[in-house]
């Protein structure tokens, strides 16, 4: 579910990418620490109107500064959607350095880090329609703003926590592009 065009309103951004957290991310179990922050309503969405590289860069540093200003209690992670910049796969996979670069000026390092989604978000070694893409294909691009410790914490809670990426790549090879689609297209999460 991909929004196109200047027209698309901050709403339907947001709209769009709960959809695919709560299908993919959440629905699919993608990502196991990504349901009590979502459900507890801890998760700030947040749209940049970005439209360059420096507009982004600015909007991330906002973000950063005021997630680090909160607690985890009151803001657990962020997602910074801008379906104007960075739309380019490329682009945006360059621009991670600046991200991070961002974080080390600001002193977050240890403390905050970005993860990436884009939609047509491809792993090294992979060919741009492999299913294991798919992982970290989001509506927009995204920046996801977490914490390290909340990170660490699950990660403890975890015994091989490789294995969730095998676990995801084998259960995406099952679905097939075909079954992504469907599952994708469907209002509510199903019983997987």
């Amino acid at each position: 579910m991909s929004l196109e065009g200047p027209d698309i309103d901050d709403a339907a951004v947001i709209a769009a990418t709960r959809h695919w957290l709560e299908r993919a991310v959440i629905g699919l179990n993608l990502c196991p620490f990504a349901r009590a922050p979502y459900v507890q309503q801890r998760v700030r969405f947040r749209v940049s109107h970005a439209t360059d590289d420096e507009e982004l860069l600015a909007d991330l540093e906002d973000e950063l500064r005021a997630l680090h200003a909160v607690s985890a209690e009151q803001c657990e992670t962020v997602l910074l959607i801008h379906p104007w910049a960075m739309l380019d796969f490329a682009d945006f996979n360059e621009f991670l350095n600046a991200a991070d670069g961002c974080v080390e000026q600001l002193g977050y390092e240890g403390e905050l880090q970005v993860a990436s989604f884009h939609p047509d978000y491809q792993f090294e070694g992979t060919g741009p329609a492999d299913i294991e893409n798919y992982t970290n294909r989001s509506p927009f691009p995204t920046l996801h703003l977490l914490r390290e410790e909340s990170i660490e914490r699950v990660i403890e809670a975890i015994d091989d926590p490789d294995e969730i990426y095998r676990r995801n790549i084998s259960l995406l090879q099952r679905m097939g592009l075909e079954g992504w689609t469907r599952h994708m297209a469907a209002a509510e999460p199903d019983d997987r």
